[in-house]
């Protein structure tokens, strides 16, 4: 963790907070917007991604019934299909249609995207019925979390995501982030993150990835990521699984202490194997030379034990986190 010179974050619930509301749905078919939400709701009931749970939470909110799905199938990055009233029902994002492309669909997704949002169309047996706009909030901490990594690790931070171009940056330029790969699937994620550790650095040496992510789409580039770190409250199981280490409280304000705390830690054990080893030198060394009396030999053994043990206790400080505390403090 020490020698991470690169951090990549995910989008949806990593910068963001993770709980998109629905802003808008247009209607491109017959159906009214009631029908719409109880097919798209009934084919999104089964998903953990937080898009899909927005869906959910915004047709109970409308007081719509959400009616049993079969035949649910998820795929990352994609979207979803289920079987709905014996009718194929599929949400997903614009350009994982294109075989079903429908010009309105694809018109009024693209207006909303250039409008800061994320959007899904939904198909009824093949024929897109309505276009979903939904909106996610930067996480409050973001902006100042990229800075303090970048002036902490020395390069920018990265934003990979399989959300659209306009969404991402208009997110990363919230959150100060420049370098934006949106549109990826989890495999391509998994190889922009390769790619990041091919790159090198002044010294010639393959740079070390971490990255921070929450759902299914970010597992495969979490596995490949030297270091993954998983956000603990809307994470889902797998990137759970997957990562290294856990956020718990999704504080994106811990990561820089983290890895400051475990650039200390090996500082303070090279310190503590160099005391160490100089007792042991000068003890050795004397008894050689001359005639080490054994009270002089077992104090200066002991010395070098209890100044060892005192320097490792330094970790335990809270000085860190309070510099982190007093950065994200209002």
């Amino acid at each position: 963790l020490r020698s991470i010179d690169t951090v990549a974050f995910d989008k949806t619930g990593t910068l963001t907070e993770g709980t998109p509301r629905v802003e808008c749905i247009d209607i491109l078919g017959t159906l009214d917007e009631h029908e719409v939400l109880r097919l798209a709701a009934a084919a999104e009931n089964g998903s953990e991604h937080p898009i899909g749970l927005a869906v959910v939470d915004y047709a109970t909110s409308r007081g719509v019934a959400i009616t049993t799905a079969t035949h649910f199938d998820s795929t990352p990055g994609m979207g979803v299909t289920a079987t709905v009233d014996g009718r194929i029902v599929t949400v997903t994002k614009p350009d994982a249609a294109q075989h079903n492309t429908n010009a309105p669909a694809e018109r009024t997704a693209a207006l909303r995207e250039a409008e800061g949002m994320t959007a899904v169309i939904v198909h009824l047996d093949g024929e897109a019925i309505a276009v979903i706009g939904l909106v996610d909030i930067v996480r409050a901490e973001a902006d100042t979390t990229v800075a303090g990594l970048k002036e902490l690790v020395g390069t920018r931070p990265v934003l990979l995501t399989g959300d659209n171009d306009r969404v991402a940056r208009a997110v990363a330029a919230r959150a100060g982030i420049v370098d934006v790969r949106a549109g990826l699937l989890p495999q391509d994620k998994a190889e922009a993150v390769t790619q990041l550790q091919n790159e090198r650095t002044d010294g010639e040496i393959p740079r070390r990835v971490l990255l921070v992510g929450d759902g299914v789409n970010d597992a495969p580039a979490m596995a490949t990521a030297d270091i993954g770190v998983a956000m603990g409250r809307r994470g889902s199981d797998l990137a759970l699984d997957t990562a290294d280490a856990v956020l718990i409280r999704d504080d994106l304000g811990a990561l820089a202490s983290v890895i400051a705390l475990s650039r200390r830690a090996h500082r303070i054990v090279v310190a503590n194997l160099a005391i160490a080893a100089t007792f042991i030198v000068v003890l050795v060394a004397w008894d050689l030379i001359g005639t080490l009396p054994l009270p002089i030999g077992v104090a200066g053994h002991e010395s070098s034990t209890v100044i060892v043990a005192l320097n490792g206790m330094r970790l335990l400080s809270s000085r860190a986190w309070k510099q982190k505390a007093s950065r994200s403090a209002p």
